[in-house]
């Protein structure tokens, strides 16, 4: 797939977020080894083994050239190390949208395991200063970007997830139930489709319907739930209740509980 947009797209950059399970070396060195490589940034296992570059071929010398060079500590042993020196940065729309203090620590390196071909990277270890969240570390095989925009890029993969989680939820993806894959296959994108009319369509309304709120959690901006609830009003009152703008005085069910009902069945259905 990845070859197949960078054929399509030649001279745009490109850069593949993907979680953990993507943190293979095979498909991090071939898609480096492109004519115009596509840079992947994705997790990085604490204990991988780490290696300086190779030093130079020179010429006369004997034996293969060298992959790596010498081993480098883990990150594991540079979390544990008190001599590590750590930036402290401000992350704007982390998780959930707020700004978040973290602390980072980054370098380039060459991720190497034993049969399998050497990749150099630049890591990013980043841990929480008040301690919320377990350290974690990135990598990204584009070597001269800084460690801020390879989290940057990390954090928009929420917007991913989520999206997937919602049209899953909400619109029934990945729950057809149809015989054949053909039909699995236009079905999935026309739900995805639907999202982002829905989406849309909610963000060019003004919000009419009152956020739902829990008792133990506010929400200031409305959800896809909210949207979808919006847009399910929308087309109800253009379809069914439209009334005669000659007999405005006519009114069969109070305006309060005509809306009350309404908002109910729009989160309901």
């Amino acid at each position: 797939m990845m070859q197949q947009v960078r054929r399509w797209l030649p001279q745009r950059a490109i850069v593949i977020v993907a979680d953990s399970s993507f943190a293979a070396l095979e498909l991090l060195w071939s898609v480096s080894q492109m004519p115009r490589p596509v840079h992947m940034v994705t997790r990085l296992r604490l204990d991988a083994a780490l290696y300086e570059p190779a030093t130079p071929y020179r010429k006369g010398q004997m034996g293969r050239p060298r992959l790596k060079g010498k081993r480098l500590p883990t990150l594991y042993t540079l979390l544990a190390d008190p001599q590590t020196v750590w930036q402290q940065i401000r992350i704007q729309g982390w998780y959930g949208g707020t700004a978040r203090e973290v602390e980072l620590v980054s370098d380039t390196a060459v991720w190497y395991h034993t049969g399998l071909l050497a990749v150099p990277i630049r890591w990013v270890l980043v841990r929480d200063p008040q301690g919320k969240f377990e350290p974690q570390a990135f990598l990204c095989t584009n070597l001269t970007v800084t460690p801020v925009q390879i989290l940057v890029w990390f954090r928009r993969r929420w917007q991913v997830e989520v999206t997937f989680e919602e049209v899953h939820r909400h619109l029934g993806m990945e729950t057809q139930r149809q015989w054949a894959d053909l039909a699995i296959l236009r079905t999935t994108p026309a739900l995805l489709g639907l999202f982002s009319f829905v989406t849309l369509l909610a963000n060019q309304c003004q919000l009419e319907l009152p956020l739902r709120q829990a008792a133990w959690y506010v929400k200031p901006l409305p959800t896809f739930v909210d949207a979808l609830a919006l847009v399910r009003c929308l087309f109800w009152k253009s379809r069914l209740f439209q009334t005669s703008t000659h007999l405005t005085e006519v009114v069969k069910v109070p305006q309060e509980l005509f809306n009350c009902w309404n908002a109910l069945l729009c989160y309901a259905a």
